[in-house]
Formats: structure tokens, sequence, C-alpha cells
């Protein structure tokens, strides 16, 4: 991301929204993680502060072992702080018990992950519907609710395929409507273009950027890519466990936009199948090189 497409951010953020938007959605107070292996301690988080308030969209970039990975694991509650707090919707759940926070992770978080995590022999209906069993949904409104999520990526009309049946792009967007369907005030995105091509990959930020302007979702993805990071709102580097930058995203990449501009993946097909020469003789013998 270059120094030019972006502007310092760091301790003040103010969207707009009223009295509600002024508790935050995260915050982090001074957050340590410390993993034992054996004689060595690995400090993945060393002391982050930090705020996201309803409403945003939040990229979160950095390197390998930058402690990208153990923030959002600590945001979306499956990994407690060694030391500090964490406030989801202003509440302190850092000392929650396993099964509260699976009950938090339950009502408050949606999840989008890299590799799709969808269930092979079930239809993209019933891979939606998950969440809401465990979430102990009656039958018929697990289904009204996992129906609506398939709407809102567009994919009301595959509801019957499995995974095998669909494109890449298309689990993604059934793990993206699995993640909403019991309606999250906040969703986590690992790296949820990093098995798509370019195409595809700005149809998923198309979705999530339609799911923060138009309904109001807070988004927090993770990337290591900037120009996926370049259609959120904010970004936050990490390195070596430290929050190293927080900055608004200047001259941000809007998808719809962008998507009517690039070839479909049809013509991208047909090009590929074309190859440059002339058209062999009757009778010419493919297979031979000259001597």
């Amino acid at each position: 991301m270059s120094e030019s497409s972006i502007t310092s951010n760091t301790a003040q953020n103010n969207p707009p929204g009223g009295a509600a938007a002024n508790i935050p959605t995260i915050r982090l107070d001074g957050v340590h993680k410390t993993y034992d292996l054996g004689e060595i301690q690995v400090h993945a988080l060393r002391g982050v502060s930090m705020e996201i308030h309803p409403g945003e969209f939040v990229a979160v970039m950095g390197s390998s072992g930058s402690g990208k990975s153990t923030l959002m694991n600590i945001v979306g509650c499956l990994d407690k702080p060694t030391r500090g707090h964490y406030f989801l919707d202003g509440k302190d759940v850092s000392g929650l018990t396993k099964t509260e926070l699976a009950k938090i992770r339950s009502r408050k978080i949606g999840f989008v992950f890299q590799q799709f995590n969808l269930l092979s022999r079930t239809s993209a209906l019933e891979n939606v519907e998950l969440p809401t069993i465990y979430a102990g949904i009656p039958v018929e409104e697990r289904q009204r609710r996992a129906e609506e999520a398939l709407k809102r990526v567009g994919l009301a009309d595959r509801s019957g395929h499995f995974p095998s049946q669909l494109s890449g792009g298309q689990q993604q967007r059934v793990a993206i409507a699995r993640a909403l369907v019991n309606n999250p005030s906040l969703l986590l995105a690992d790296e949820p273009t990093g098995n798509l091509d370019s195409r595809t990959s700005i149809e998923i930020m198309d979705i999530l950027q339609n799911l923060n302007e138009e309904h109001g979702l807070t988004v927090v993805i993770v990337t290591h890519e900037p120009d996926i990071a370049q259609y959120s709102k904010r970004a936050l580097e990490f390195r070596d466990g430290k929050m190293i930058k927080d900055v608004l995203i200047q001259r941000r990449s809007i998808a719809a936009e962008i998507l009517p501009t690039l070839p479909s993946l049809d013509d991208d097909d047909d090009d590929s199948d074309t190859i440059s020469g002339a058209t062999p003789e009757p009778g010419v013998n493919r297979s031979s090189t000259p001597s």
C-alpha cells in the first residue's frame, strides 16, 4: 500500500452513527499473548491497544509471524489474552470461559476463511443452516434465514447445489452466507480472497463492501495483499506482535466500479484457448518435427 494512498489515523477514529457508535465494537487494551513452547516463550502480541467502531471496514495486514492471526483469534473469541483486556460491544470478554465465549461467537460473530470449510456432502442451503442449528433456532426459521442469506450473496438459485458443483467464488459466497445467517454484529474474514482469481476476488470484495455500506455490518479482514486492503476504509499493520501503523484509506477502491471494466471469466477462457499461427494443411503429420 503506497504512502500516498493513506493518511494517519493513530489514536483517533470517529465514524458517524450517533451514540451507539461511541461504544466500540472492538476495544483492545494492552493485550499481550504469549505461547509457551517448552522452555521457549513466543510473544505473539505485545501490548496491543486499538478500537474498531460499528460500521467500520478494517484490513489487518502484516507478514507471517507479525501477530495478525493471533489478533484475529482473540477478536473472534477463539483465544484469550495472556494479559490485558478485550471488550466486545462494551463487554469485557477476556476472562470468560470457553462455553461463554462459544455463546458469544454464535450470537455476535460471523467467520469467513480462506479454505471455505464447507461440508462436501451437504447442500449450500444446509451448509448455511449449520450455525443456526448450534444456536438452537427452530427448523422453519433456520431455513428462512439460510435462504435469505444466500439471496444476499446472489446464490438463491444455487441453494440445492453441493460444494463440488460450485466454483471457488460461489463456495466463498456460501461461506459468507453462513457467516451472516445468525445476524452477527461483526464479520471476520481471514484471507477471504486467498484461493481466488483476481476477478472473483473483486466480486467477493464487492459483497463485503455492500454488506458494510448497505447493511452497516462491521467487517474486519486479514490480508497480505495491499490491493485487497485498498477496498477497506482503514488499515492496521502489524510487525513483531505490535501494531505499527493505523491509517485511513484514501482513494479507496470500489469493487462495483471496477468489475464492469474487467473481462468476464468466459472472455479470459476464450483468449487462453487462442494460439497464434497458421492452420496446418490437411494430411500434415502434426506430431512430426523438422529434421
